[in-house]
C-alpha cells in the first residue's frame, strides 16, 4: 500500500467524510469521522494535500488543517460536480473532491484569513438590511394600496408612505394602524443600522491604503473600495484583469463551437456584491456621461450611441474590473487615458 497523497474531505456540520489516496490515484481508506475527531485524524497523518470544496466553512477548516503541516486546496463545488459517478452520497463527495485536486488543469480558491473574513462581514449585513427595509417599504405600499392610498415606486416616496401612516385623516382602519405603525418604527429603525454601517465603511476607506487609491477610478465609492479590498481575491492569484473581470461573472458565455465563437449573456458566475456594485458605479459614470457628455470618438461615446444601455452598463464595469486589478497587481493610482489627438 501506498503513502497517502491525497485526502479529499466532505465537509458538513457534524459527520464528515474522508478519501485517502496514493500519487497514482489508488484508494488507502475512506472514513467518516465525527466534527471533533477531524484535527485528530489529520495531525496524525503525514504531511499531504487535502482537498475540500469551496465554502462558508471552508476556510476555517483551510487554515486549521495548515497548521497541521498540510497543504490545503479549495476547489469550487461547480469543478467537482463531473468526478462524482452516478450516485450522490457523502463518500462519493469525498471520492470526487479527490480526484478533482489531483488534475493538473484544476483550479483553485485561495483560502481566506480570519481578518479578510471578518471585514467581508460588514457587507453582508449591510445587504441584509437593506433588504428587509426594501421589504418593509414594499409591505407598507400594498398594505396602503388596499386602502385606496397609492404612492409611487422609489425610495424619494417613502416619506409619503410613513405620513399616510401618521396622518389620522387617511381613510385606514383603526384596527390596522398600530400594525403599520410597527412596521414604520422597524423601518426607522433599519435605517439607523444602515447608516450607522455606512459610517463604518467610510471610516475604513479612509483608513485603507488600498481602497484610498480604488477611489481614484471613475464609479468606485467608498462602499465599492471598501467591498473590493475585503471581497477580491489575491491580485498575484490571477493572471490578468480579464481574468478577474471573469471572476467577478462580468464576461459574456460562451457556447463556441465549429471554430465559430458564440457568445451569450453575461456569465454572473462570480462575487455578486462585486458585480453589483461595480454596475452600480459604471451606471453612476453613464449618467454623469449623460449629463456632461462624453469626449468625440471615445470609447464611451461610442458605446452609448450604438448599444443598449444595460449592455454599455455591463461592459463598462467589466473595463473597471480590469483597472481594479491593475491598481491591485501595481500599486498604483488611476490615471485617466490622455486625450486622442
Amino acid at each position: 500500500m501506498g503513502e497517502v497523497s491525497t485526502i479529499g474531505l466532505d465537509l458538513a456540520k457534524n459527520v464528515f467524510q474522508v478519501h485517502g489516496a496514493d500519487a497514482s490515484g489508488a484508494v488507502l481508506f475512506r472514513k467518516k469521522l465525527r466534527r471533533h475527531q477531524v484535527l485528530t485524524f489529520f495531525a496524525a497523518q503525514p504531511s499531504c494535500t487535502v482537498a475540500m470544496e469551496a465554502c462558508g466553512s471552508s476556510h476555517y477548516w483551510a487554515r486549521e488543517i495548515r497548521r497541521l503541516g498540510h497543504q490545503v486546496r479549495l476547489i469550487p463545488p461547480a469543478y467537482v460536480k463531473p468526478f462524482v459517478k452516478r450516485q450522490k452520497n457523502d463518500a462519493a463527495d469525498a471520492e470526487a473532491i479527490c480526484e478533482a485536486a489531483q488534475r493538473p488543469t484544476m483550479r483553485f480558491v485561495a483560502p481566506k484569513s480570519e481578518q479578510a473574513q471578518a471585514a467581508a462581514i460588514v457587507f453582508r449585513a449591510r445587504d441584509l438590511l437593506v433588504r428587509q427595509r426594501t421589504q418593509i417599504i414594499n409591505a407598507l405600499r400594498g398594505h396602503l394600496a388596499e386602502f385606496g392610498l397609492i404612492v409611487a415606486k422609489g425610495p424619494a416616496h417613502v416619506p409619503h408612505l410613513v405620513q399616510a401612516v401618521e396622518d389620522e385623516a387617511e381613510p385606514i382602519p383603526e384596527l390596522a394602524r398600530p400594525i403599520l405603525r410597527m412596521l414604520v418604527a422597524t423601518l426607522h429603525r433599519l435605517d439607523e443600522q444602515i447608516a450607522g454601517l455606512d459610517r463604518e465603511v467610510a471610516r475604513r476607506a479612509k483608513e485603507d491604503e488600498t481602497a484610498r487609491r480604488l477611489m481614484t477610478i471613475p464609479g468606485v465609492g467608498p462602499v465599492t473600495a471598501v467591498a473590493l479590498a475585503a471581497l477580491a481575491p489575491p491580485a498575484e492569484t490571477l493572471r490578468c484583469g480579464r481574468d478577474f473581470a471573469a471572476w467577478v461573472g462580468l464576461t459574456p458565455l460562451q457556447r463556441s463551437t465549429g471554430g465559430k465563437q458564440k457568445l451569450g449573456a453575461t456569465s454572473k458566475m462570480g462575487e455578486r456584491t462585486l458585480r453589483r456594485l461595480l454596475i452600480i458605479g459604471a451606471n453612476s459614470v453613464l449618467l454623469q456621461v449623460a449629463r456632461n457628455g462624453a469626449p468625440s470618438g471615445s470609447w464611451i461615446a461610442r458605446m452609448v450611441a450604438h448599444k443598449p444601455p444595460m449592455l454599455v452598463r455591463v461592459a463598462l464595469a467589466n473595463k473597471m474590473a480590469r483597472i481594479v486589478w491593475a491598481l491591485l497587481a501595481r500599486g498604483e493610482v488611476y490615471r485617466a487615458p490622455a486625450a486622442a489627438a
